[in-house]
């Protein structure tokens, strides 16, 4: 599975906002990951579609995570930016191949996604924070 870069910055926004207290802005997101924040506000606005930020408007305004870091899995928020992620056409529609009724090679890719997408979806993002060690030799 190769993930799309719109999926890697919700991952990274989601992150940024779960060792926060408060709102910050999509300047702040891509400041710290120096990366583009045209393409991170695309991604923020995806995110607050999907429930999991809130977008404030105005002067005091700005993201916050609208649900905890534990409701949140890594599995559903690359479901949610991937959709489907099938290795082969036919893991999807098995009636798509004409060779199905006598190919493993279908079960046993499916079993491998199954797997992927199990171990996904039992990784939190509360799982994912840095403990307060963690960022104080990150920050130095």
């Amino acid at each position: 599975m190769r993930l799309s870069l719109q999926t890697d910055y919700a991952l990274r926004t989601l992150l940024f906002l779960a060792t926060r207290t408060g709102r910050t802005t999509v300047a702040d997101v891509a400041g710290f990951f120096e990366i583009s924040a045209h393409h991170v506000g695309k991604v923020v606005h995806q995110l607050g579609r999907l429930g999991y930020v809130r977008n404030l408007r105005g002067p005091n305004g700005g993201i916050e995570l609208a649900r905890a870091p534990a409701a949140i899995t890594v599995g559903q928020v690359v479901l949610d930016f991937e959709g489907n992620m099938h290795l082969l056409e036919c893991v999807g529609a098995p009636s798509r191949c004409v060779i199905q009724p006598g190919c493993t090679l279908r079960v046993v890719l499916t079993q491998a996604e199954k797997l992927q997408m199990d171990y996904l979806n039992g990784v939190t993002l509360e799982s994912l924070l840095p403990t307060p060690l963690d960022l104080a030799i990150f920050k130095a």
